[in-house]
């Protein structure tokens, strides 16, 4: 990376897909999510579409704590940028597909995740931040 200061995203980045999907045991984890991330002003904006298409049943209490979880996922991450990248960013909730078992806020969390790390590979290739080592 060179020394200028970048904002996240770039440019605009849509239909970032992301999923997480782990089968330990009974209930498993699931969730997966289209979002788009626009560049916007300094820090993180979080909305859901008008037009969200979900896929699998979800009532309102349940689909409002995955959007608080995604949401939640999405801001750790991008609080873990690479030195030299501030988030100035819009994520657009798109689409949504739950399971009525293993769907659940962690769950959606660790996807809001994925998917960060999903678009800053397609805006600055597949290594945008070092590694973190541990002493």
């Amino acid at each position: 990376m060179d020394s200028e200061a970048r904002l996240f995203p770039p440019r605009p980045i849509r239909s970032v897909r992301a999923v997480y999907a782990r089968q330990r045991s009974c209930p498993s984890d699931f969730a997966e999510v289209t979002v788009d991330f626009e560049p916007w002003e300094d820090g993180v904006v979080f909305e859901v579409s008008a037009h969200l298409d979900t896929r699998g049943f979800v009532n309102a209490e349940d689909r409002s704590a995955y959007h608080t979880a995604l949401d939640t996922g999405i801001r750790e991450e991008l609080a873990e940028l690479a030195p030299g990248i501030t988030a100035a960013v819009a994520v657009v909730l798109r689409a949504m597909r739950v399971h009525e078992v293993d769907s659940h806020p962690g769950a959606f969390r660790a996807v809001g995740r994925v998917a960060v790390r999903n678009a800053l590979a397609l805006a600055y290739g597949p290594h945008p931040r070092p590694e973190h080592r541990r002493a």
